[in-house]
This record gives C-alpha cells, sequence and structure tokens, in this order.
C-alpha cells in the first residue's frame, strides 16, 4: 500500500478533522470526540471536555504549531493519523511518575495511532512510525518513546501502537509495567 505521510500543518486541519469527523471513529462512536486530546489534558481538563470542546483545543492547537503529528494519505484521503510530540507537552504524561527518571534527555514520546478500521493491521502505524523515527532523528532528540499496552485488547485498543510493531522498528524495551511497557529507540 502506496501511502502519503505529512507532519500536521495549518494546511491540513482541514484534513485532520474530516478524518476524525467521518473516518477514524465509524467502528468507535464512544471514542469519537477525542480528536486526540487525551494525552494533553489532566484530570480535572479531561472531565470537562466535550466533543465540541476538544475539536475546537484541537484546532487552537494545531493552528498554533502545538499539536504535532502525522496524517497518513491514500489516494489523497486520510486514513491514518499519529500523535507524537515532546514528551514534556503532554500533561497526562507529566503527571505519571513511572514514566520519569529524573533528569531527562530531549524525549519525543508517541502516545496515539488513529487508523481507519478498514485499513488497520494493513501496515499503516508501521509507515506512520517509519517516517517519525526518520524526521525526529533530525530534530536534536536523544530518545523516542512510546508506551504500547499490555493483554488482549480490540484494535481500537491498541491505540498506543502494539509492542511487536515497536521492536520490529529498532526500539527496546526500557521498562515494564503490568499495563503497559515502555519501549525507546536511540536516535
Amino acid at each position: 500500500m502506496e501511502l502519503t505521510i505529512y507532519p500536521i500543518s495549518k494546511e491540513l486541519t482541514d484534513d485532520f478533522l474530516y478524518f476524525f469527523d467521518k473516518v477514524a471513529f465509524t467502528d468507535n462512536k464512544e471514542w469519537a470526540g477525542c480528536y486526540c486530546r487525551f494525552y494533553h489534558l489532566n484530570d480535572d481538563e479531561l472531565k470537562r471536555q466535550t466533543g465540541k470542546s476538544n475539536r475546537l483545543s484541537a484546532i487552537k492547537s494545531i493552528q498554533q504549531d502545538k499539536m504535532k503529528g502525522y496524517l497518513a494519505y491514500l489516494d489523497g484521503e486520510p486514513v491514518g493519523w499519529c500523535n507524537v510530540n515532546d514528551k514534556n507537552n503532554y500533561s497526562r504524561l507529566l503527571l505519571n511518575k513511572e514514566l520519569w527518571d529524573g533528569a531527562e534527555e530531549k524525549i519525543c514520546s508517541i502516545v496515539c495511532f488513529v487508523i481507519s478500521p478498514e485499513y488497520r493491521r494493513k501496515g499503516v502505524a508501521s509507515q506512520i512510525l517509519n517516517v517519525i523515527c526518520n524526521d525526529y532523528s533530525n530534530k536534536g532528540y536523544k530518545y523516542i518513546e512510546a508506551y504500547p499496552k499490555k493483554g488482549e485488547l480490540t484494535s481500537a485498543q491498541h491505540y498506543n501502537g502494539p509492542l511487536s510493531m515497536y521492536i520490529k522498528a529498532g526500539f527496546s524495551l526500557y521498562k515494564t509495567f503490568s499495563h503497559y511497557d515502555i519501549v525507546r529507540k536511540a536516535l
């Protein structure tokens, strides 16, 4: 499958919205209002958010170049998304003490993959991951990090990406916990 993958930009805001409004959660309507904001919010903020406020927040973050990520296209239509950014830019990660060792090097975090239901398990996330690793190796980061979940999961619950995908892309197990692992790749 020949994908075209672009970093999110102001110019791609409408494509991002179309993907989340019409494509990403056709099989999982209860997640349709996330607009990939979960990791950007602490618990109090999350309780106040609605689908509409998440959508507006995503637009504002993209327009201000605060939300980072990649859109994957097949034949000009968005089929995949990955939310990736500096680890310090995710409120939810900052609150999780398990993720921090103290004096951290500059780390990029991959927090979410959203793939169109009909293209899941067809290599879309792997292709996006390869582009991310190539791009972020030139941005001054020491490591790229991700948080694959453990256990029997649906495709939708694998939004952090499966461990096997990261291992295949050259990541190593960094830490392990009961419900998820931390994997890292030196850049």
